[in-house]
């Protein structure tokens, strides 16, 4: 497991990269994460809407939007944003099953519904 000060270290990292290249993608996506990691899910959530508005038709940073709404317990966003995603073609359902940061939102029956939807064999 990685400790707080390397996620810290990491997250520095990224912002001082992103200070010269605003809209360097990778690099937002690797501060997304470690925000994540590191418990930091407003923060997280600023940088998933800053490439949703670099790659708005991307499945997955819509994917990972609705990871950081239900980390947020906000389950119409993530519900949205989900169902964005899978739209789009993200279809990796056995990982949304797992997915520890869509915990929270596996408690709504609309998630269900949603997933009911578009995969096969749930």
């Amino acid at each position: 497991m990685i400790s707080k000060q390397d996620l810290d270290f990491e997250i520095s990292f990224y912002k001082n990269i992103l200070k010269d290249r605003p809209n360097f993608v990778n690099a937002l996506i690797a501060l997304g994460e470690a925000y994540t990691r590191r418990g930091r899910y407003k923060e997280g959530l600023k940088v998933d809407k800053r490439l949703l508005e670099l790659k708005p038709d991307d499945p997955t940073v819509h994917y990972n939007l609705a990871c950081s709404y239900s980390l947020l317990k906000m389950p119409a966003a993530c519900l949205r944003h989900l169902k964005k995603a899978i739209t789009l073609g993200y279809r990796d359902f056995a990982f949304i099953e797992k997915d520890p940061d869509l915990e929270f939102i596996r408690k709504d029956p609309r998630y269900k519904e949603l997933l009911s939807k578009y995969a096969d064999n749930l």
